[in-house]
């Protein structure tokens, strides 16, 4: 632990460090409780209602595809910053929307927003570490975002008790401060180009450059597997705070305490976690990952009340401390340096892609069949991403990347 504390970091990895916690306390006041919110504002069964999010999905794939190639032109630093500012404004549109055209206008508008500063910011942060600190930098980085978790949803359930446009205030303040870092206090890490007859080859690549990582299998199998693993997650956090409300009276300001849990424990036992797990093939370790999530999810059919679901974020947690930096540090170590925007774009838009399916068919599962059948669906999603990763490890071993090099 200590040896990692004493990587020297750049100054604007803890500049984007810092306004991850404040953005991330914003913004996490408003999404655990949006589809109780929705839901109780259009007053639509939930399949309608999570439809809405496939609609954005819809635009994040779109928007995705597009971030790579204008990151990899044009930068990271001032489309990241135009993405946290638009954010910030859809959520203060939001508090204001009351029909369902107006929610999809705004579902719309993020949606198209919401990958340009993830995808800049994966590749920020590639472009500034070094490959055998990304794993600790993608580690520290989620420490931030769950510390903000840890108190955004606890202060955000106590206001939207109150009144959600105190909460909706909340998060477009804390994307638009984080905006105004990156625009004021970042600097652009586009790497130049290099030449040479690799980089010459892919120049005349169609579709934006995407053919090249379309035939990278090793990295294009990666991504179907963490897909499903993403549909599971997609699900539970979605969909619990709803269901918990619904059929067993858990209220926001008790719900809130269910993603601090998840939260606190990211920030208190990532960083060992990770530790253990960078001394293992990245693989086995995603199925590991995948497989905690398939439990977790799956087992929120069988709890009936605050205390049982809590439980359910517990293991699936478990889950996510084991799997995403190490999904996070494969994808960016598999990318070359001047198409990391692009890799990081297709790794970013699996969230899409399962936040787009992952809902919707819950939703469809809840009010064709009955409500737990939500979490058979997820959990099992879960755990076809584990025997997924499985598979591609026996029968490419030699062709995965190495584990992220050990801190000497």
């Amino acid at each position: 632990m200590r040896k990692l504390f004493e990587l020297r970091l750049p100054a604007q990895f803890w500049l984007m460090f810092a306004g991850m916690l404040i953005s991330t306390i914003g913004a996490s006041m408003i999404w655990p409780f949006l589809m109780i919110y929705v839901s109780e504002r259009l007053a639509m069964p939930l399949t309608v209602s999570a439809g809405l999010l496939t609609i954005n999905s819809v635009c994040g794939l779109i928007s995705s595809f597009i971030a790579g190639p204008i990151i990899d032109r044009l930068g990271r630093k001032w489309v990241m910053a135009i993405s946290l500012l638009v954010n910030g404004l859809g959520y203060l549109l939001m508090s204001r929307a009351e029909t369902y055209p107006a929610f999809v206008l705004l579902m719309i508008l993020q949606g198209a927003a919401n990958p340009l500063y993830r995808v800049g910011a994966d590749a920020m942060m590639a472009d500034l570490l070094p490959a055998e600190k990304r794993v600790d930098g993608y580690s520290l980085m989620r420490l931030s975002n769950n510390v903000g978790v840890a108190i955004g949803p606890a202060a955000g359930g106590f206001i939207a008790s109150i009144s959600y446009e105190y909460a909706f205030y909340g998060a477009a303040t804390g994307l638009v401060i984080y905006g105004l870092l990156i625009a004021f206090l970042a600097r652009e890490t586009l790497p130049q180009p290099v030449g040479g007859p690799a980089a010459a080859l892919r120049q005349p690549e169609r579709f934006g450059g995407y053919g090249h990582v379309l035939r990278d299998q090793p990295y294009m199998t990666f991504l179907l597997a963490f897909i499903f693993t993403q549909l599971s997650a997609s699900i539970m956090w979605v969909l619990l705070s709803v269901y918990a409300k619904t059929h067993y009276g858990v209220t926001e300001r008790l719900y809130g305490m269910i993603p601090m849990t998840n939260a606190l424990m990211v920030v208190f036992f990532q960083i060992p976690v990770t530790m253990l797990t960078r001394r293992f093939n990245p693989l086995p370790v995603l199925a590991l990952g995948g497989l905690l999530y398939g439990l977790g999810v799956g087992s929120v059919a069988l709890g009936s009340g605050f205390w049982g679901f809590w439980a359910s974020m517990v293991v699936m947690t478990i889950g996510e401390l084991v799997l995403v930096p190490t999904s996070s540090t494969y994808a960016a170590n598999s990318a070359p340096a001047d198409m990391r925007g692009r890799y990081m774009s297709l790794y970013g838009l699996t969230w899409n892609v399962a936040a787009g399916i992952g809902p919707v068919a819950g939703g469809f599962l809840n009010d064709w069949f009955n409500p737990q059948a939500i979490w058979y669906g997820g959990g099992l999603c879960g755990i076809f991403s584990a025997l997924l990763f499985v598979f591609f490890w026996l029968r490419r071993p030699a062709a995965e990347p190495a584990p992220a090099s050990k801190i000497p």
